[in-house]
């Protein structure tokens, strides 16, 4: 039988390093896991070594062993003060060397460089979190950070208390979303990079895409694009989408100073706390309205079905949420001219 060992209430250094393992080891995709608390190890075992040498895997009476971020083992880090690496840090890099030495197979080698980055990104995240390092995240004390997985394994330890089971497997669903997240991601990121047509228009610099990648449009706002157009080459749809107003629900007049200095009790900080993003950058983002560009498009192609959402910042000809909508017979070309030109 194979075990993978860990600590009780799993964080996400623990979790992430059970993923890894079964998700890449030969043979421990069915691996079974065990809790022991913090800092020991399975009864029977007795490998010790430093972190990140020699081989993890030992012989426990008749079953094959490993233990991870927790027994001071080749997967633990815990007896060395380096913040740069955890257990599923020790875990990814255990795997790339038996990728190197070919002791995984890699099938899918035309996707596997981009599966290895996303892979990356996840375990640097879960590695930085693990030495607390979201303290010095942007605006730190903004409720949107509980919305991350951090803040929804709190919850569901407190949800439902005393489940080590199901906090793996709750992590496991997590982490595969995760990873088909940085995946397209960083597809995204080749396609802003090498395929995006850079314009101006009245509202400042815009980018146009022919993808599929959806993930362009939010990508490249967050990037500073005032407007960004994505024709899907398959389907025809296309989405034109301009920055949002800055403000974000009001939430400037939610979050008082009285309730930022209450949440971290020092005088005099207040202001350095306040998000960035709350403080009106230009007219430029507020005054975006598509309506021209609506009208304009409905008269060159009046046959396709255009949507203009109410906030006048999202203009849609197509998208999975209405599929009877008519796609535009236009170009993007054409699409890029009217935003100029308006």
């Amino acid at each position: 039988m194979k075990i993978i060992v860990t600590h009780t209430s799993p964080d996400w250094d623990a979790i992430g390093s059970v993923w890894l393992l079964r998700r890449y080891l030969p043979g421990w995709h069915d691996a079974s896991v065990k809790f022991v608390p913090a800092g020991q190890r399975l009864e029977g075992s007795t490998l010790t070594s430093e972190a990140g040498v020699g081989d993890p895997v030992e012989k426990v009476g008749k079953d094959e062993v490993i233990h991870v971020d927790t027994g001071l083992g080749p997967l633990d880090h815990h007896q060395i003060k380096d913040t740069s690496i955890s257990g599923a840090g020790l875990a990814w890099r255990y795997i790339l060397r038996l990728i190197d030495e070919q002791k995984i197979p890699i099938t899918e080698t035309e996707k596997w460089e981009d599966r290895k980055e996303a892979i990356s990104r996840v375990v640097q995240f879960i590695v930085d979190t693990d030495h607390f390092k979201e303290v010095f995240w942007v605006d730190p004390v903004a409720d949107y950070h509980e919305f991350t997985v951090l803040g929804l394994l709190d919850g569901l330890k407190l949800l439902k208390p005393d489940q080590d089971d199901y906090y793996v497997e709750f992590g496991f669903t997590c982490l595969e979303a995760m990873l088909h997240t940085f995946e397209n991601r960083i597809w995204a990121e080749r396609e802003i990079k090498e395929n995006g047509q850079e314009f101006e228009t009245r509202w400042g610099k815009a980018l146009a895409f022919d993808t599929i990648n959806d993930s362009v449009l939010k990508l490249a706002q967050k990037m500073g694009y005032n407007l960004v157009v994505r024709k899907d080459p398959r389907k025809g749809y296309v989405r034109i989408k301009a920055r949002p107003s800055n403000e974000i629900s009001n939430l400037k007049s939610q979050i008082s100073n009285d309730q930022l200095e209450k949440r971290n009790g020092k005088a005099g900080v207040i202001a350095n706390l306040r998000p960035k993003v709350f403080e009106k950058q230009s007219l430029r983002d507020e005054d975006i309205d598509l309506t021209l560009a609506y009208e304009k498009l409905r008269k060159i192609d009046p046959h396709a079905t255009w949507f203009l959402h109410a906030s006048k910042k999202m203009l849609l000809n197509g998208t999975p949420k209405n599929p009877k909508m008519i796609a535009t017979k236009l170009t993007l070309e054409q699409i890029i001219e009217v935003l100029k030109t308006i």
